[in-house]
């Protein structure tokens, strides 16, 4: 076989389609999100605004987890030394854990090096050590829940897009005796929608099924203490087991998953993708353990992020510009086209300093192309009037339906 010409021929097509990904080489600068530097091909470095950075309250950045990554790495070193269980569970680990139980109201937790690698795990594990169950899954779920349940061996349901009705009717034709996972999300990261959890932890409770629930999209920046939608809705202890993220409004790395100590036992000794991996290094899990502790601290931080995307979000809509009708803190501006969401996406970086990555298909649909935005609480109103100017200018330039009627 000429393996050379196949990839080629494998690159040419997502190409060709809008599916091939380029990635934007930025520098983050401590103290001035949401400000990075772009280095350009010409070899230039150029100031320019993000506006699509999953560091929802730029905790990356935050001083007290600066500081404590800083003490970590002059404590312990960089790496983690192994495994868990051979020799890489160190102090932080463990601190870490203890809070992100008590975060949820959970007996225990653990941690994992991502978000996608504890959905793989804990999903994995939970369908193969329960015979004969079944896993319900949103349709919309992440592609790291879908590879956690492929993994586990369970049979797969999969229930319309926040859908509770659907979800009864197919338990319903399950047999009672069966073991039962019910999967979603909170926040749907691509269209910002959020769960009917009360609705679902109703069905789900009907079957005698355990629920689990990704609050990667919402841990940090929901609820009294930055617990997420389970917790702002007063539904956490409902949830067998919350999954989330370090990675995004904790601003560091790592995922984890929380509930009943048994059942995290068993996710700790039988899921192989934790058993079988380098442990978080250790100055990752003291940063994260800050921003935790920071986060639950500050409910202000969460309020103002909050007011800038309601702010944004009217000032699009006020434009006239397509963006989607969200409860959320994530706007997703609707171009349609893959070729033209790229394009609209370079132009915004080259002339005007702005950086919003462009969403293809396979994360969205065909025909839902968009552009991501995420404000946070350091983009001002001045950034806001720049990005939608810049929009509607380059969205006329290129021809852009959603730019033409803009006010």
């Amino acid at each position: 076989m000429d393996f050379d010409s196949r990839f080629r021929d494998l690159i040419a097509g997502m190409k060709l389609d809008g599916r091939y990904r380029t990635f934007i080489e930025l520098e983050r600068v401590a103290g001035a999100f949401p400000t990075a530097l772009w280095h350009r091909p010409d070899g230039q470095a150029q100031a320019v605004t993000v506006w699509c950075s999953n560091d929802y309250l730029g905790m990356g950045q935050h001083p007290s987890v600066l500081a404590a990554m800083h003490e970590a790495i002059d404590l312990s070193g960089a790496g983690a030394g192994g495994t868990r269980n051979i020799s890489g569970t160190n102090r932080q680990h463990v601190a870490l854990e203890t809070e992100l139980a008590e975060l949820h109201g959970k007996e225990a937790a653990l941690i994992f090096t991502s978000g996608w690698i504890s959905n793989l795990a804990a999903l994995g594990a939970l369908g193969r050590v329960l015979p004969n169950s079944v896993i319900f899954s949103d349709a919309q779920n992440h592609n790291s829940m879908i590879e956690g349940i492929r993994r586990s061996g369970a049979e797969k349901l999969i229930f319309r897009h926040n859908d509770a009705a659907h979800l009864d009717e197919l338990m319903s034709r399950v047999d009672p005796d069966r073991p039962k996972i019910v999967a979603f999300e909170s926040v749907y990261s691509m269209d910002g929608d959020i769960a009917p959890i009360a609705a679902i932890c109703d069905v789900a409770e009907k079957h005698g099924a355990i629920t689990y629930l990704d609050e990667v999209h919402a841990v940090g920046l929901y609820g009294p203490r930055g617990g997420g939608i389970a917790e702002r809705e007063g539904l956490a202890q409902r949830l067998t087991i919350i999954e989330g993220t370090l990675a995004k409004a904790f601003g560091v790395m790592g995922g984890y998953v929380a509930g009943p100590a048994i059942l995290i036992d068993v996710i700790r000794s039988l899921a192989d993708s934790f058993i079988f991996t380098t442990s978080l290094c250790p100055h990752l899990a003291a940063g994260a353990l800050a921003a935790v502790q920071h986060v639950k601290a500050h409910p202000e931080d969460r309020a103002l992020q909050a007011a800038n995307a309601a702010r944004l979000k009217a000032m699009l809509e006020e434009a006239g510009l397509p963006v989607l009708d969200t409860p959320s803190h994530i706007l997703p501006v609707i171009v349609g086209d893959a070729h033209l969401c790229r394009r609209i996406s370079e132009r915004l970086l080259a002339a005007h300093g702005i950086y919003v990555q462009p969403i293809n298909y396979p994360t969205v649909a065909r025909g839902q192309e968009r552009l991501r935005i995420t404000p946070t609480p350091f983009h001002t109103e001045a950034h806001m009037h720049a990005l939608i100017n810049a929009l509607i200018a380059v969205g006329r330039d290129l021809g852009w339906p959603g730019a033409q009627q803009a006010a």
